[in-house]
């Protein structure tokens, strides 16, 4: 394991950590109408961080090979939706342009995902999970949206 590239990769996913810190719900995000099935905030900073484990390990792992530059680019590119999210939704309190980044994010993290297990079927199936949380993270934030339309 190349630990300097892993914590590279690690502090990428640290400033899209720094950007959820920096805009937290607070009690606006309370006072919404949310579904039933939102998550408890306890289980997000718990689920993130095993995801940017994951994802940078799994970045680590591909960085490795040679001719790797297109997926090592679609990874910067779901990091920088990642880092954009909080800001949009919680910072400005747009809904509908954070449902936008949202759809971007799922996209990127899709085709990194792929590429990914492409070059190392491994770290494309350690991107499933960070998928599978943006696919919840899209209909929480496409239900939050519908059902407070005063935020759109």
């Amino acid at each position: 394991m190349d630990w300097m590239l892993f914590l590279t990769f690690f502090a990428a996913c640290g400033a899209a950590a720094t950007t959820g810190a920096m805009f937290e719900p607070g009690t606006w995000y309370d006072k919404l109408d949310k579904p039933a099935w939102t998550p408890p905030g306890i289980v997000f900073p718990i689920v993130w961080l095993f995801l940017y484990l994951s994802m940078s390990y799994a970045a680590m792992r591909v960085a490795q090979v040679d001719g790797a530059q297109q997926a090592l680019a679609l990874w910067a590119m779901q990091i920088a939706f990642n880092t954009l999210w909080s800001p949009v939704f919680f910072g400005l309190r747009r809904m509908r342009a954070a449902m936008v980044v949202v759809c971007c994010l799922w996209g990127a993290v899709a085709l990194t995902m792929v590429a990914f297990y492409m070059i190392d079927p491994v770290a494309g199936a350690l991107m499933a999970p960070y998928l599978i949380w943006v696919t919840i993270a899209a209909a929480l934030n496409f239900s939050v949206w519908q059902r407070n339309p005063q935020f759109a």
